[in-house]
């Protein structure tokens, strides 16, 4: 089994990015969920989750993804994920992720847009 780890990176002050690196199950969701929690309640509203080094999520990471999204939509911010493994991306599609979150290849791409508001 993978180990999972969580860095949390700031860029510019304006989007945090939180770095995962490995299996996103319920012990990895709920590690994401709570960082996330404590970066929107102390005002960051843009928060890149990349997930380069993740290749599995199961359904409960998921689950736990989607109460980020649901918490960031309260304050109106963005929650944006990049370096998607395709089966990841997928599983976004499918369950309903990338239709209320943004989607980039690349961080470089991500922060840049991210960065500016567009």
């Amino acid at each position: 089994m993978e180990t999972f780890e969580l860095k949390v990176v700031d860029q510019d002050g304006k989007v945090a990015v939180l770095e995962v690196a490995g299996y996103i199950n319920n012990e990895g969701g709920e590690v994401i969920a709570k960082e996330a929690r404590r970066l929107i309640d102390a005002g960051r509203h843009t928060l890149l989750l990349d997930l380069r080094a993740t290749r599995i999520i199961n359904s409960i990471g998921i689950s736990l993804l989607l109460e980020v999204l649901e918490h960031i939509l309260e304050v109106k911010g963005t929650l944006a994920f990049c370096c998607l493994t395709p089966s990841i991306a997928k599983t976004f599609q499918i369950m309903g992720l990338a239709q209320y979150t943004r989607i980039f290849s690349d961080r470089a791409t991500a922060l840049a847009e991210l960065s500016s508001g567009q």
